[in-house]
């Protein structure tokens, strides 16, 4: 069954991973930019594409990974069919019905990761998945997406926040950091309840300022070579948290705010974890080079042009910002599949 299981990783791996590329292609296009679009339908599906088609099944495929249960499969399956529907031209209702029925899997996979081990961690994963259902619940329900872009974010930041917490569970922690991260949790959801854009900005703060105080990256970053790179990555992610939330209170769930957190914080999360991910998913080694600062440096010099060019209404360093991220995203693909091939050849000698 376990070698069934791992046949359709595989493609469903490359089937989230071309939604990313579509989907920033897409949202170059959105923004007036001059590039091929190979997918007309990307460009008003960016969001959902990026999303639902790429983190959906790429999440969701790792909880199936890790769980070992061939049901859980539906969640990275139904999210897939969800992206190449879209990208078919899909009506964007039939879209996030698929993206519902992914989510629901999730969830109940989440659930199952929380009855095997009842902790603060497991049941962050469940709540930050769960947002993901309502995304997808108010989409079907004919909600504009600016409506679902909180859930969005919610649904990325608790899963991310969960996964810290465990990987960093080990650490000796003062009694009051528990509490602290339960209440930054509730202020999340009791911002999405309330539709408060400064409680879900404050909420974001203090999830940054517990992330970089209270993670094993602030030791990690001590280390060499791969473990360092890992907690770069974390650290300059959470600086990117803070600043998200910073410009949520200041000017809402604008541009600003919006790349800082869904690039900056969670494409620094995606870099960082994907030696260790693709490993456990696909069984293909990707051995550690510093060219990974590369795109990790690209990645935040270009959103820090992005914000200036936004937040200084010049739509021209918006537009290059937004070209360096895309850049950013492709020389890290590039940079991984050669780090693949080397690997493979290494172990073939």
């Amino acid at each position: 069954m376990v070698t069934v299981e791992r046949a359709y990783r595989l493609p469903l791996l490359i089937t989230g991973f071309a939604s990313l590329i579509l989907g920033a292609i897409g949202g170059l296009a959105r923004l007036g930019l001059d590039v091929p679009v190979p997918a007309p339908s990307s460009v008003p599906s960016h969001g959902f594409l990026m999303v639902s088609g790429f983190f959906g099944t790429v999440i969701s495929l790792e909880r199936a990974v890790a769980l070992r249960a061939p049901w859980t499969y539906g969640g990275p399956l139904f999210a897939a069919i969800g992206a190449i529907a879209t990208l078919a031209g899909a009506s964007i209702a039939y879209s996030h019905a698929l993206a519902f029925a992914a989510s629901l899997f999730m969830v109940f996979a989440c659930v199952k990761g929380w009855r095997m081990q009842r902790a603060a961690h497991s049941f962050t994963l469940v709540l930050g998945a769960a947002c993901w259902s309502a995304a997808g619940a108010l989409g079907v329900a004919g909600m504009e997406i600016r409506q679902l872009v909180p859930w969005w974010m919610a649904f990325l930041v608790l899963t991310i926040a969960g996964e810290r917490l465990e990987l960093s569970r080990l650490l000796r922690r003062p009694p009051h950091a528990q509490p602290l991260f339960y209440a930054v949790v509730a202020a999340v959801l009791a911002s999405l309840a309330t539709q408060s854009t400064l409680l879900f900005g404050a909420a974001l703060l203090g999830l940054a300022a517990w992330l970089a105080r209270y993670d094993i990256a602030q030791r990690t970053v001590r280390e060499r070579g791969l473990t360092r790179y890992i907690a770069v990555c974390l650290l300059s992610g959470y600086l990117w948290l803070a600043a998200g939330g910073c410009f949520a209170l200041l000017s809402g769930l604008r541009d600003a705010a919006l790349h800082a957190v869904l690039l900056g914080f969670v494409f620094s999360m995606v870099f960082g974890h994907a030696p260790i991910i693709f490993p456990a998913v696909v069984k293909l080694a990707v051995p550690y080079t510093p060219a990974f600062y590369s795109h990790l440096a690209l990645l935040h010099a270009g959103l820090a042009v992005r914000v200036i060019g936004d937040s200084a209404v010049m739509p021209g360093w918006r537009d290059a910002g937004a070209a360096m991220n895309a850049a950013a995203l492709a020389l890290f693909l590039l940079n991984t599949i050669t780090a693949v091939i080397r690997g493979r050849l290494g172990s073939v000698r």
